[in-house]
């Protein structure tokens, strides 16, 4: 593997012009990557990471080292439909059809959606203008199946109507530092959830035994989707008061809120740009 370093950076060499942009969007499965940030361990071999895994593939078919900025990091186990990412390549490859060179090197479990030359200050992480994420919930406790096991969370039955009473509390422009989990520095904790909609909708059909949560919002924080989903979950089950989410909210204390729902049930969707 090239090691990696940031060409993106260098953009503008001296008496030249920019170099191609590349915008990459991407879908995976989650389950065997610790994450998709690169993770650089000193006493052990590097874990397997989405963005290690397609830097290598970038550097391979481009001919040099190149970073991958991605729109933003999944955390270990969770999937994506609709991440993106940018790369700088060089001027003599910017012709190539990215989407199938790539797609030759990478694993199978990682694939290339969709390759294009992007605008010269497109940025994959501080371009995004809304981001979407679903969530899976297995409703049966006595089996989940064998294949919807790294998909989904088996979280048992739930009362849909305290669920859904618990939604609207969340919705609009708030402070989320109830739900945001330690580990990232960010200078406000303040977003906007656009959306949060239960697919199926209304009552669910008798044989029903799996709903998804789906999230839209202009930024989340670190496992802030997760979180928001183990607490409608906890309403659902009867263990907290939808009614009680405003005072969760203005508490700005994650301490008081229900557990991290598990991460194989996430998965990123879609991402927005001021162009889409």
């Amino acid at each position: 593997m090239f090691p990696t370093r940031d060409v993106s950076r260098r953009r503008l060499l001296k008496g030249k012009s920019p170099v191609p942009r590349l915008k990459l969007t991407l879908a995976y499965v989650g389950t065997h990557y610790r994450g998709w940030q690169i993770q650089a361990w000193k006493d052990r071999p590097h874990p397997p990471t989405v963005q290690a895994e397609l830097e290598k593939a970038v550097s391979y078919v481009a001919g040099v080292p190149t970073h991958v900025q991605g729109a933003g990091r999944t955390d270990s186990g969770v999937h994506a439909d609709g991440q993106v990412a940018h790369c700088d390549v060089p001027e003599a490859k910017a012709g190539l059809d990215w989407q199938r060179a790539l797609n030759t090197r990478l694993p199978r479990d990682i694939r290339v959606m969709d390759a294009r030359l992007a605008a010269d200050d497109f940025d994959a992480c501080f371009s995004v203008v809304r981001k979407a994420y679903t969530y899976r919930l297995w409703l049966d406790m006595r089996c989940t199946p064998p294949r919807l096991h790294p998909f989904v969370w088996t979280c048992g039955p739930l009362d849909l109507a305290r669920l859904d009473a618990a939604i609207p509390h969340l919705l609009g422009t708030h402070d989320f530092r109830s739900l945001q989990n330690a580990g990232t520095d960010i200078k406000t904790t303040v977003r906007t959830v656009y959306a949060i909609e239960r697919t199926p909708a209304g009552d669910l059909p008798p044989e029903c035994r799996e709903l998804s949560l789906r999230f839209e919002s202009n930024g989340f924080l670190k496992q802030m989707v997760r979180n928001m989903t183990g607490l409608l979950v906890a309403c659902g089950r009867g263990k907290f008061d939808p009614e009680a989410v405003p005072a969760l909210l203005e508490a700005r204390d994650r301490r008081l809120a229900p557990v991290t729902a598990p991460p194989q049930g996430l998965t990123l969707s879609r991402i927005w740009y001021g162009d889409d």
